[in-house]
C-alpha cells in the first residue's frame, strides 16, 4: 500500500488550511497514494483559540474534506477540533474517503512541559481502526505515542500500520524524544507507524511568539522492526512511501512480543 505523510505549517484560518489540504492530497493521489495522512490540528495550529472555530463532523470543514478525498479517489485523514458537550472541544481525528469514515478522539491529552491540553479539549475515550485494501489501520494522535499500551491495542484488534498525527512541542530533547517514541511505539507493538507531524514554523518564517505545541517536522515512517523507512526534515514536505503488511507477519514470526506477553499482578504482604 502506498501512503503519503504531508508536513505541512497549519495557520488560524481553517478554510486557507483547507486549500493546503486540496493541493497536498492532490499530489499524493498523482504520486499513486491510497491515503494521504495530515498532521494533527490541520484544522487550525495549537494557540487559536479552539471553541470559536470547533465543528461537528457534519460540518462544513468536515464536509470540505470529505469532498476533497472524493475527488482525489484516495482516503484522507486529518486533525481538527469538534464541540464537546462541556463546552470544551475534542481534538478529532477525521478519516474519510472511498469506503472509509470514521473519526478518533484523542485519549491522552498534552498535559506537559508547561502545556494544560485539557484546560479546553475533553479526552476520547475509545480505541479506532479502520480497513482500506484489507489492511486494518489504527488513530492515534500526538502525545498518545507516550503511551504503548495503545499501540498494542491496535495489534490486538489487527491492525498492521497506526497514523500518528501531531503537533509535537519545541524544546531542548524533544526532536529525540520523538525520534525514539515513534521508533519505539512501530517496535514494541510490531506494526508499521507512520508519524505526521506539523512542520517547524521557524524552517520557513520566524517562530511563533507561543508556548503552544506548534510542531518540529521530521514525519517518518517506520517499520515494524523499529527502523526508519523515510523521512523529512524540518520544513514543510511530502513523504510518500511503500507499507508492506506481510512484513508485519515476518516480523512477528521473529520478535513475538506480543504473543509473549505477560501480564503481571500485584501483591500484598500478608501479616
Amino acid at each position: 500500500m502506498r501512503i503519503a505523510l504531508s508536513q505541512i505549517t497549519t495557520g488560524p484560518e481553517p478554510e486557507r488550511n483547507l486549500a493546503v489540504l486540496r493541493e497536498q492530497a492532490d499530489r499524493a493521489a498523482q504520486a499513486g497514494a491510497r491515503l494521504v495522512v495530515f498532521p494533527e490540528a490541520t484544522m487550525a495550529c495549537f494557540g487559536t483559540p479552539l471553541a470559536p472555530l470547533a465543528e461537528p463532523l457534519d460540518g462544513a470543514w468536515a464536509t470540505g474534506v470529505r469532498r476533497i478525498a472524493e475527488d482525489a479517489g484516495l482516503v484522507v485523514v486529518a486533525g481538527m477540533f469538534t464541540p464537546a458537550p462541556d463546552g470544551r472541544v475534542t481534538n478529532t481525528l477525521l478519516a474519510t474517503g472511498p469506503g472509509v469514515e470514521t473519526s478518533y478522539d484523542k485519549i491522552h491529552l498534552y498535559d506537559a512541559f508547561g502545556f494544560t491540553e485539557s484546560r479546553t479539549v475533553a479526552p476520547g475515550s475509545r480505541v479506532v481502526t479502520f480497513d482500506l485494501d484489507g489492511v486494518r489501520i489504527g488513530l492515534a494522535t500526538c502525545y498518545d505515542v507516550r503511551f504503548p499500551e495503545l499501540f498494542r491495542a491496535h495489534a490486538d484488534a489487527g491492525a498492521r500500520l497506526s497514523l500518528l498525527p501531531a503537533s509535537w512541542g519545541a524544546g531542548p530533547g524533544k526532536r529525540e524524544q520523538w525520534e525514539l517514541l515513534t521508533r519505539a511505539r512501530a517496535l514494541d507493538a510490531t506494526v508499521w507507524l507512520a508519524a505526521v507531524g506539523q512542520a517547524d514554523p521557524a524552517a520557513t518564517g520566524p517562530a511563533p511568539a507561543t508556548s503552544a505545541p506548534t510542531g518540529i517536522g521530521h514525519s517518518a515512517l517506520v517499520g515494524p522492526d523499529g527502523t526508519v523507512r523515510e523521512r523529512l526534515e524540518a520544513g514543510p514536505g511530502l513523504l510518500v512511501g511503500d507499507v508492506d503488511p506481510e512484513e508485519v507477519t515476518t516480523v512477528r514470526r521473529k520478535v513475538s512480543v506480543l504473543a509473549n506477553r505477560r501480564l503481571g499482578r500485584s501483591s500484598q504482604a500478608v501479616s
